[in-house]
């Protein structure tokens, strides 16, 4: 049996938001996905996630929930990654850090699927440890049942996310990479079977500098002086990647990104 996963990009403040509870829905129908995967960790004004605004990525249609450098950022947000099953944190933050470091959601095919994220070390300011190892650590944890590994690796260096995707080739069933929301046409399948691509883009606006008002962030750049950013709003978008998945051995068969422009509609 072979289905479809659907990984979204950093969901970028209220614009993201609203394409994704406007067209979502029909884009799951349309393209009979089993699974959806969202990076929601910008879904708060463009930094950060809040248990309301989690709760609106699951209306929308997520399955499950990744984050990245951001997830501490909205302290309201520590009891939920606590209880909830449906989210996970980077699993290579210092041992004692909030939050689960795997998620298994089962779809309603029986199939289940596993999540699980890493921040990259290279030019990210959020100290970690070893992405690498954390992904072996927590691959050895899966269970045997979970043939079905996702794994979201949110980093900065496009050398570190194509080194992952060899490292781990023929364990997970796709690698999908997130943080610089900038879509990348690199996707592949490589040989051992793992669905890769180095960035799916961010979900938001792109009449921006990534997701952000273009007029303050080129002024700032231009004048040296620190100014506030807020999200943007106009050129809407959803990025993303579908791999469609052989649900007996976890291999990727397929791979085919997103790029949905969206008008949004008013009280979206």
């Amino acid at each position: 049996m072979r289905l479809k996963v659907m990984c979204i990009g950093d969901v970028v403040g209220s614009p993201g938001r609203r394409a994704l509870a406007q067209e979502l829905p029909a884009l799951i129908k349309r393209h009979d996905i089993a699974c959806t995967i969202i990076n929601g960790e910008n879904v708060a004004s463009g930094s950060g996630i809040t248990p309301a605004l989690f709760e609106k990525l699951l209306k929308s249609g997520a399955s499950l929930v990744t984050l990245g450098d951001h997830i501490y950022r909205r302290k309201e947000i520590i009891p939920l990654l606590e209880t909830s099953e449906r989210v996970v944190r980077p699993a290579n933050l210092a041992a004692g850090a909030p939050g689960r470091e795997l998620a298994i959601y089962e779809t309603n095919l029986g199939v289940r699927v596993g999540v699980i994220s890493v921040l990259g070390r290279l030019y990210m300011k959020i100290p970690t440890d070893c992405p690498f190892r954390a992904a072996e650590r927590i691959l050895a944890k899966v269970p045997s049942d979970v043939r079905i590994v996702v794994l979201d690796m949110h980093a900065e260096a496009t050398s570190e996310k194509v080194a992952m995707g060899w490292f781990l080739d023929g364990r997970v069933s796709l690698i999908f990479g997130t943080h610089t929301h900038i879509p990348t046409a690199d996707e592949r399948v490589l040989p051992g079977g793992t669905g890769y691509i180095t960035d799916v883009g961010m979900t938001g606006p792109y009449d921006s500098v990534l997701g952000r008002s273009k007029d303050a962030v080129l002024q700032s750049m231009v004048t040296s002086v620190p100014a506030h950013f807020e999200v943007a709003e106009d050129d809407v978008r959803i990025c993303g990647v579908i791999a469609e998945i052989n649900a007996d051995n976890g291999q990727c068969v397929g791979l085919e990104r997103i790029h949905h422009r969206v008008t949004l509609t008013a009280g979206a």
